[in-house]
């Protein structure tokens, strides 16, 4: 009899499996179950699986050869089991996306498996010269972290400039022109008051670097600094197809709790974690650059995030002038002495600005906003 080293011959009897389905199971989550049966008992020992982004229109991640099994839609996924000679396929799709699984008794089978699945089921749209591919990264309840592409517009710089007050403007020519020789500093940093463009500035950014940067939005940056896998998830990064040596882009919108001055008391290590990117050990041999929006006055921030040699670019993003938003706008109606946001010129041009709230002090240029 042969030496197992104390292990018994089949896996499944030294890792026995027990699945217990009630109410709370969907007929998706029975699909998923029933596809791990081979690959537990040792039947079928070998995995390969792959996500694609957006499954071109027409394909069904099918083999030609294979039998779908088990067949089952939520209100947000479906999932198919797929079974052929020697190998099981779980197709799992969201949207426009997919996972593809394949076990297989050999692994040159589940390779073969899986690309007769996949080949050519990825769709490319063709990029529009104002469009710029942007990443979006969240944690998915069913698969971890996660990150998905989508296409977003945005203006050339020059089309844009005249959004901003003049400081800002200059500011911001420098930053559209920086290239990978120009980093001295990881962190950038956008603050100001709601309403002034940080976001659509943003995008202009990534159209600008477009050609050495990737990129990517945290949907949920106060998850990402208190779960360390997630950050290391991030931190490696995703090739996406592009050059090695490519630097990388990471936005977090809104974090105003993160690095104000007393964040050290309410983050915990989240804040520690952050600079640890930027320019710690975590950072080393990455070429990740973090860029941050905050609705905080400078003076609120943590000192940690604005001292000297850390921030490529620290921008205080207001609203324009009086005479700068008259000349956006091309009329007085509606502006006030202190001169307006973005926003709040876009609404005016738009007519549809809230009704204006009386000045308690008086005068007939109250704010339009509460």
């Amino acid at each position: 009899m042969a030496d197992h080293g104390g292990m018994p011959p089949n896996p499944h009897d030294a890792l026995p499996i027990r699945l217990t389905v009630d109410d709370s199971d969907s007929p998706t989550d029975v699909v998923d179950a029933l596809f791990l049966g081979r690959f537990t008992t040792g039947e079928q020992p070998y995995a390969h699986g792959v996500n694609i982004d957006r499954v071109r229109a027409g394909a069904t991640l099918i083999p030609p050869d294979g039998t779908v099994l088990r067949a089952s839609r939520d209100d947000d996924r479906s999932a198919t089991l797929v079974a052929g000679d020697g190998w099981t396929l779980l197709v799992s799709r969201w949207n426009r996306g997919a996972d593809v699984t394949v076990t297989a008794t050999a692994p040159e089978l589940a390779e073969r498996i899986l690309k007769q699945a996949t080949d050519g089921a990825q769709d490319e749209p063709e990029p529009q010269p104002e469009n710029v591919t942007m990443g979006f990264w969240y944690v998915s309840p069913r698969r971890g972290p996660h990150r998905t592409t989508r296409q977003i517009s945005a203006g050339t710089w020059e089309e844009v400039r005249q959004n901003y007050t003049a400081p800002v403007a200059a500011a911001m020519d420098d930053l559209m022109k920086t290239t990978p020789e120009d980093i001295a500093g990881r962190l950038l940093l956008l603050h100001g008051p709601p309403g002034t463009g940080k976001t659509s500035a943003l995008r202009t950014l990534a159209r600008s670097w477009r050609d050495w940067c990737q990129v990517d939005c945290v949907l949920d940056p106060e998850r990402l600094f208190s779960d360390v896998g997630y950050l290391m998830d991030i931190a490696i990064g995703e090739d996406d197809g592009t050059a090695k040596g490519r630097w990388r882009l990471l936005l977090l919108e809104d974090c105003d709790e993160l690095i104000r001055g007393e964040a050290k008391h309410t983050a915990g290590q989240a804040l520690s974690r952050l600079l640890n990117l930027t320019d710690g050990l975590l950072g080393q041999g990455r070429n990740v650059l973090v860029g941050v929006t905050t609705n905080e006055d400078l003076e609120r921030l943590h000192p940690a995030v604005v001292r000297p040699g850390r921030c490529l670019a620290r921008i205080e993003v207001g609203p324009l002038t009086r005479a700068e938003s008259v000349a956006w706008l091309g009329t007085e109606d509606g502006v006030g002495r202190e001169g307006a946001t973005l926003a709040e010129l876009y609404a005016l041009r738009r007519g549809t600005v809230p009704p204006s709230v009386p000045d308690p002090r008086g005068g007939t240029e109250a704010g339009l906003y509460l």
